[in-house]
Order: C-alpha cells, then sequence, then structure tokens
C-alpha cells in the first residue's frame, strides 16, 4: 500500500466507520481497498502515535519551559464508549489553548482557533502523566473544570501555582437541582432564591451562599435534607475555585462549554454512532488519530508513514 493510500486510509478512518471510508475511497478516487484494511492501517499508525506520546513521557523532564505570554486553559472531561466486553468505559479527553486563539467572530459568539487535545481510556493517572506532554512547559495555566476530586488533586500536586476555577454551570446547575426539590411546586420562590444566591456567587461570596443554604428550614424528607448536605459539602470543598467576580475581572473565561464541546465533535462524532462496539486497544487507537487531527498535527502521521516507507 502506497503512503499516499496509507494516509488517506488514516484520515478517512478517524473521520468515518471504516466501511464508509472504503466506499469513499472506492467511489471518488475508484480504488478498492477494504474497510478492514482501512482498519489495520488506522490501528498500526493510531498505535504509533501512542508509543510516541509515551516517549514524549519519558522524555518530559528534560523539556525547557518557554516563556509565553497570556493565559492557556486546561479543560478535561470524560465520555463513555461501548466496548465490545458490553461495558461501557470513560475515555478523557483534555484539551488545551492560549486564551489569544479564542476570538470573537461576532457579537456573543467566539471560536477557538487552535486547540491541542490528548485522549485516554484508561486510569486517570495514566491520562495526567500523557497530558503533562502538552502543558508541563506552558507557565501561565488556568484549569476550568466540574468537581471530579481527581481533577483537583492531580493540579494541586502537579500545578499548585495555576488558577482553579469550577465551572460556573456545573456550580449552578447543583443549585437549580437543589432548589428545584426544596421548593417544590413554589416556582416563584424557588427562582427568586435562586436569583440571590446566582447574585452573591458572582460577588464572590460563597461563604455568604453556603450560610444561606445552611440556614433554609430544616425539612421532613430525607431526600431533600441530603441533597442539602450535598450541595453544602460541594460549595465547600470547592469555594477556592468560585471566585467568579475575581475571574472575570481578571478577563477569564469562568465555564468550560469548550470541553463539552469537544467530546461532541472528538469523541463522540466517531466513536460513539449507533450501533458501534470498540476493542479496548482499537478505541484509544482510533481516538489517537482523531485528537492528533483535530490538533491540527496532522504532519505526525505523515511523518511516521514516510518513514515507515
Amino acid at each position: 500500500m502506497s503512503g499516499y493510500l496509507q494516509e488517506l486510509s488514516c484520515y478517512a478512518g478517524q473521520a468515518m466507520v471504516f466501511e464508509e471510508a472504503s466506499a469513499f475511497i472506492g467511489r471518488y478516487l475508484n480504488i478498492t481497498i477494504t474497510g478492514k484494511q482501512i482498519e489495520r492501517v488506522c490501528h498500526f499508525y493510531g498505535g504509533e502515535i501512542g508509543q510516541k506520546i509515551q516517549e514524549m513521557i519519558k522524555k518530559q523532564e528534560a523539556v525547557q519551559k518557554k516563556p509565553r505570554k497570556g493565559i492557556t486553559y486546561v479543560m478535561v472531561d470524560g465520555a463513555m464508549v461501548l466496548t465490545r466486553e458490553k461495558k461501557w468505559k470513560e475515555i478523557k479527553l483534555g484539551r488545551v489553548f492560549d486564551a489569544e486563539n479564542r476570538i470573537e467572530v461576532n457579537k456573543g459568539r467566539k471560536l477557538i482557533t487552535l486547540s491541542k487535545y490528548m485522549a485516554h481510556l484508561g486510569e486517570h493517572e495514566q491520562f495526567e502523566e500523557k497530558m503533562s506532554t502538552l502543558i508541563d512547559n506552558i507557565p501561565y495555566k488556568a484549569f476550568i473544570g466540574d468537581g471530579a476530586k481527581w481533577i483537583w488533586n492531580w493540579v494541586d500536586t502537579d500545578y499548585p501555582e495555576a488558577i482553579q476555577i469550577l465551572d460556573y454551570f456545573h456550580a449552578k446547575e447543583h443549585l437549580c437541582d437543589f432548589a428545584a426539590l426544596f421548593f417544590g411546586s413554589d416556582t416563584a420562590g424557588k427562582n427568586e432564591w435562586i436569583k440571590q444566591q446566582e447574585g452573591l456567587l458572582f460577588n464572590d461570596d460563597v461563604e455568604l451562599v453556603i450560610g444561606n443554604i445552611r440556614s433554609l428550614p430544616k425539612s421532613g424528607k430525607k431526600i431533600i435534607r441530603k441533597a442539602q448536605k450535598a450541595l453544602i459539602n460541594y460549595y465547600g470543598q470547592n469555594k477556592k475555585r468560585m471566585l467568579y467576580k475575581t475571574y472575570r475581572n481578571m478577563g477569564l473565561m469562568i465555564g468550560s462549554g469548550p470541553i463539552e464541546a469537544a467530546n461532541r465533535h472528538v469523541i463522540q462524532h466517531r466513536m460513539k454512532r449507533s450501533g458501534q462496539r470498540w476493542t479496548i486497544n482499537g478505541l484509544q487507537q482510533v481516538a489517537n488519530l482523531r485528537v492528533v487531527h483535530k490538533s491540527d498535527d496532522w504532519d505526525t502521521v505523515l511523518g511516521m508513514i514516510n518513514k515507515a516507507a
């Protein structure tokens, strides 16, 4: 198989189902190549990318920090994908982009022009190692995420100097879910109470919000008392990450929408189609090709193909 056809197979295979890729290539280039052949090529070079990442991890300590201007955002999230063991597995995705690459294309709509991605199927410790190859040489970082403890433990341990921001929309979602339970059919009361707490959150007064949640009349329903305690704990554990007035005054984002969007267009668009079930290795290998493509780093694949030739 020529280098060109290998490259085309990888590109088509990371974008569409292997059989669709076969039909596409056959229809427009009049080349006969089976879906199984495309699959094998994708798995091979996806595996090669995985090996390259491991080599980068080993060399990471020797990387010198490069002076940079401005903040770089780091966001991580997970998506569940069905495997051939008939079990859902979480594949973690990281997205890294400079604040200067987030531009306004029209009023109220911003576009991120360049991002770097990393995907890992497995435990968070290995994912953190892979992410280090993207972010260790970046001095000014802002992590935005939900309340997953492993994320913040990782940041506290490896990047204590970084800014940490609890995604505002997750914080509000927890507040609204509790309010819906507590106020029940009193929609007006619920909306007014949420509005008051939101105003406090936007003024860096998370301690007052915690106090307001705690001071609500004691409910006779166990489910409400449990939700109240959970919300107090959630805010208490993350209050240092909920200084939304401070963040906005610094010109920082407070939402993790970009990583949620990335989960859709990097992972789910290719890996979570109806009827798909993946082997563990196959899922990781095709995800490797996806993130290289979405990171605008396809020359990595071309270099591997040319080297093999």
